[in-house]
Formats: structure tokens, C-alpha cells, sequence
């Protein structure tokens, strides 16, 4: 059967057949992403209101199958690189390989594996010699900072001169309880930032959407403003972007998609804090 194209709209795990590893085209990355998914179980420690993930849940991420997470990888950028994949199931605009990005169905970082995945990410880069244009991610929440195997982690991914990208929706504890059902200090975070920036170069990434038709207020602006402001000397920048596919949350019906004008208009504040900004809405 033929496979379906890929499009920003459908970031489907099983796009590939396989537990860990799955193309997407991103628009955040600018082309081909290739994901490592280490929550297969669909278990994460925070559950964000707009997240797509059907039947989440909360946990850790489960033992990895490290020798099956190469191999499966191994055969995705053989597709890619030397197969018919970019013509069969890429829209011509995106036929890019951006980056690979470990994100998933949960927090990639409670995996106990997680600091192993990395090198053999990096190894099989490597070897198909594609280190100089293919760009190794995290995108993370940022919470599991305080453990010493996902500093290692992180500081392998900042050796392989990778990037992180970090979840921060609110600036202040009453945010983050509404959007991604954790508490936590803003000063916790920067702290986070901070430790996380001091290991590999570090982004801020932002969802911004409307809730119950209202968009963020003033107020929840501000908070979220100060707390970029404070984190700001080691932050690399800001990724803000929109709502591109569905919730699989409870609170899907009451979230919708604010207009690109309002996203534009953030990043010029953003901006006038001296921050490097990119806008997908």
C-alpha cells in the first residue's frame, strides 16, 4: 500500500513502521525531522493541555532497545539519504534533513538510556557522514535537570555541538498548572535554563494558544516576559509557534489558534529584550 505524504499536520509516530524512530516533516526545523521516540508507552511527568499524544499518561519512559533503536535508525536515513523517500513522501519544498530530534510521546530525558541514545545517535550521524548539515536536538520540558544522567546527557549532546530545545509555556506557577499540570517556580526554571544553557546551547520554545476563545492576558504576558528577561544572558533564543495539529487532551475543544498577528506582535517584545526570536504559527 502506498504510504501517505508527510505534511506538518501529522507528526504520527508509527509513520515508519517502528518503536523508536519516525520522519516527520517539521516546520519548526525546516524540513525532514527525524524523530527518536524513547516513550513508546506514551508516558511523560507533565501533561500539557495541547499535546498530541493519544492515551497519555503519566510515567517514565520505559527500558530502551538500544541495539533496535540504532538499527531503526539505520535504515530511516538509508531510505532518506540513498532510497526513494524524499520523492515518494516529502512535499518538494521540504525535501531537507533538518535535524534528528529526540521528543516522542513523552519526556525523552526520564528514559534511564537517554545519555546512551545520544552517542549512538551521534555515532550513526557519523558514520553516514552527515554531521555537518544534520543538526541532533532534544526538546524537552526541562524537569529532570537535577539528575546527574540527563546533565551527561545534555553535555554529550553540547559536545556533538547539538541543540536543546526547552518548554517553558508560562512564567509563573498558576500558568504552568494550567497548561502542563505540573507546579513549579519561575525561579526553578531559570535555574533549569541556566544549568541546561551551561551544557549545550539552549532555546526557549513557547506554544502560544487561546483558551476558551481568550488569548493570554497582560498579566500572563509580563510573567512569562520577566522570566526570559531573567534567563536571557544564556538562552540562544525563542522558538514561539502555534497550534499545527489537534490535542489528544481533554481540553481540546476549548483551545483554539491565535491569529499570526498576535504571535508577530510577542516576538517584537521578545526582540526588544535583545533575544533572537523565530515565529511558526
Amino acid at each position: 500500500m502506498k504510504q501517505p505524504i508527510l505534511s506538518i499536520s501529522d507528526h504520527s509516530r508509527d509513520s515508519a513502521g517502528m518503536t523508536y524512530v519516525y520522519p516527520v516533516v517539521s516546520r519548526r526545523a525546516g524540513g525532514v525531522s527525524i524523530g527518536i521516540n524513547l516513550n513508546p508507552n506514551n508516558a511523560c511527568n507533565w501533561r500539557c493541555i495541547y499535546c498530541q499524544v493519544p492515551g497519555l499518561v503519566r510515567g517514565a519512559a520505559p527500558a530502551i532497545d538500544l541495539a533496535r533503536l540504532e538499527a531503526e535508525l539505520r535504515q530511516v536515513l538509508d531510505d532518506i539519504l540513498r532510497g526513494d523517500f524524499m520523492v515518494a513522501r516529502v512535499p518538494a519544498a521540504a525535501r531537507r534533513l533538518a535535524d534528528v530530534a529526540f521528543s516522542g510521546n513523552g519526556e525523552p530525558t526520564s528514559a534511564a538510556e537517554f545519555a546512551a541514545a545520544v552517542e549512538i545517535v551521534h555515532g550513526v550521524l557519523e558514520e553516514q557522514g552527515v554531521l555537518d548539515t544534520v543538526k541532533l536536538r532534544l526538546i524537552t520540558n526541562g524537569s529532570l535537570l537535577g539528575r546527574r544522567m540527563v546533565k551527561e546527557g545534555i553535555a554529550r549532546l553540547g559536545r556533538h555541538h547539538g541543540e536543546v530545545w526547552f518548554k517553558v509555556d508560562a512564567g509563573d506557577a498558576a500558568g504552568t498548572a494550567r497548561i502542563n499540570s505540573v507546579r513549579q517556580r519561575p525561579e526553578a526554571v531559570v535555574a533549569r535554563l541556566q544549568a541546561c544553557a551551561g551544557l549545550c546551547s539552549t532555546w526557549v520554545q513557547t506554544c502560544c494558544f487561546a483558551l476558551d476563545d481568550e488569548a493570554p492576558t497582560e498579566t500572563q504576558v509580563q510573567l512569562w516576559l520577566q522570566l526570559l528577561t531573567a534567563a536571557k544572558a544564556s538562552i540562544a533564543g525563542v522558538h514561539l509557534y502555534g497550534l499545527a495539529r489537534p490535542s489528544q487532551q481533554i481540553e481540546a475543544p476549548r483551545l483554539s489558534a491565535l491569529p499570526p498577528a498576535w504571535l508577530q506582535a510577542l516576538a517584537r517584545r521578545v526582540r526588544k529584550l535583545g533575544l533572537i526570536v523565530t515565529v511558526n504559527p
